[in-house]
């Protein structure tokens, strides 16, 4: 590897990177993560500090999970590649399936389709979706429907449902027949209401408004995350996923939970559906898999729905879907390393525990600066501060001041991430009490910087 002085030079001259302007890279470059250990990264200059984004809401174990990590490089030896497409499969990944429907069965789901990550696990999802109810000879229902401010992954079809305009406006036109309600969001919404159950009916009202409108036979499924994550950490009224559940089976519409980033205890739950005590007709799920440690994904797939492809008679359940690496042995070597450690750790107890002392201290931070005009979390160790320039008004911070109070932040100890006005955390969760303490820390120096 080249010197810090070599890699500082050449930061991001030859590389673009997700999610950012070309521009914007080159005139300020990326920070440069060098090493991690445990819940802690290191920058090329030596600085170490704690990850309050668990890598992309991924490192649910840690950066130094040794069976994991011991899993990959066992498996590399035995069987490094090979494919599961028709006709071959491999050991390693018929065990994972046996793994995962043993830990998804209280959420009904029974058998797998495995990808390559979120993203892919969404497309997947859409597609069967639409299967699904041509075997069953009603081919009409090809339509999505999802929440605003929903994050579902960049591809087409997972654009197309994103209930975000910076993912949508600019690669328009995207996949016809996407339709979107407003989110339960109780800071922001067009009801102008802050009552999170009377929200909910609302958002339930309009979405019953919304499938007469289209028509009940013409929408395949509908698709939400438990806690919407990457639109800033909105979570729902305990009462909205149900009805969204109850709304679905009254219309034959299927309900996809993409769980990409609420599986495997981030919300204090095993899943995001059961956190809220709701069985799905499919999930998607992705980065905990594996602890980040490898790109894979899979689509877990109710019981009933399952039953429809395999009595199918007439050859339309064949799925002409798969990805290169669905299935690596590697990665499923991974998962199941992962997915044993995950439960022997219990993380969502931890999780729990954590994340209550994190959303308290976010907020005492928001009685102590103006500039936090809403915190939300409260589940599991996921959780949003929307900054805003003016609390009466509620008008967005600008960019440079979010983006110093992150410099600053990181500089006194804590990486965090920056989502359009939203500060979001999601850290391992494996944290410890004083872990939190130092994050917690770090952002109330990071909001002083600019408070002076």
């Amino acid at each position: 590897m080249k010197d810090s002085n070599y890699l500082k030079e050449m930061n991001a001259r030859s590389l673009w990177h997700p999610m950012a302007h070309p521009a914007d890279s080159l005139a300020n470059p990326p920070t440069i993560i060098t090493g991690a250990k445990g819940v802690r990264i290191t920058d090329v200059d030596g600085h170490e500090v704690v990850d309050g984004v668990g890598g992309l809401w991924n490192v649910n174990l840690g950066f130094s999970c040794q069976p994991v990590k011991d899993a990959m490089t066992a498996q590399l030896d035995q069987l490094p590649y090979y494919s599961i497409f028709r006709g071959t499969t491999n050991d390693v990944v018929i065990q994972l399936a046996e793994d995962l429907r043993t830990f998804f069965e209280p959420d009904g789901l029974t058998r797998a389709f495995f990808t390559s990550g979120g993203s892919d696990s969404v497309d997947t999802a859409l597609r069967l979706a639409r299967l699904y109810h041509k075997i069953r000879g009603e081919a009409a229902r090809t339509k999505f429907l999802s929440l605003k401010k929903g994050y579902h992954g960049t591809h087409m079809g997972g654009a197309s449902v994103n209930g975000n305009a910076n993912f949508r406006t600019m690669y328009e036109p995207l996949m016809a027949g996407c339709s979107h309600i407003p989110a339960p969001y109780t800071y922001r919404n067009p009801f102008d209401e802050t009552d999170p159950e009377r929200l909910a009916q609302l958002c339930l009202s309009a979405l019953e408004d919304e499938i007469a409108f289209q028509g009940a036979g013409t929408i395949a499924a509908f698709i939400m995350e438990p806690v919407l994550g990457a639109g800033g950490v909105i979570v729902p009224h305990p009462s909205f996923m149900p009805g969204v559940r109850d709304i679905c089976t009254r219309n034959g519409i299927l309900l996809i939970a993409d769980e990409v980033i609420t599986a495997f205890g981030r919300t204090g739950s095993w899943t995001g559906s059961r956190h809220w005590g709701v069985k799905p007709d499919m999930s998607c799920t992705a980065k905990a898999i594996t602890n980040g440690y490898f790109p894979f994904g899979a689509v877990m797939i109710a019981e009933d729905v399952a039953q429809v492809f395999e009595r199918d008679e007439t050859g339309r359940a064949a799925i002409g879907h798969g990805y290169t690496y669905s299935g690596h042995p590697v990665g499923a070597a991974a998962a199941l390393a992962c997915l044993a450690e995950t439960i022997r750790l219990d993380v969502p107890a931890n999780a729990t525990m954590r994340g209550t002392q994190m959303y308290q201290g976010l907020l005492a931070l928001q009685a102590k600066y103006p500039l936090i005009g809403d915190v939300r979390g409260g589940h599991g160790l996921m959780a949003a501060m929307e900054l805003v320039s003016n609390r009466d008004t509620k008008a967005p911070i600008d960019k440079a001041t979010i983006n110093t109070i992150q410099e600053h932040t990181y500089r006194a100890g804590a990486m965090v991430r920056v989502s359009g006005p939203n500060i979001i955390l999601s850290p391992p969760l494996v944290l410890e009490k004083a872990d939190v303490a130092i994050i917690l820390g770090a952002l109330d120096a990071g909001f002083a910087a600019v408070s002076e």
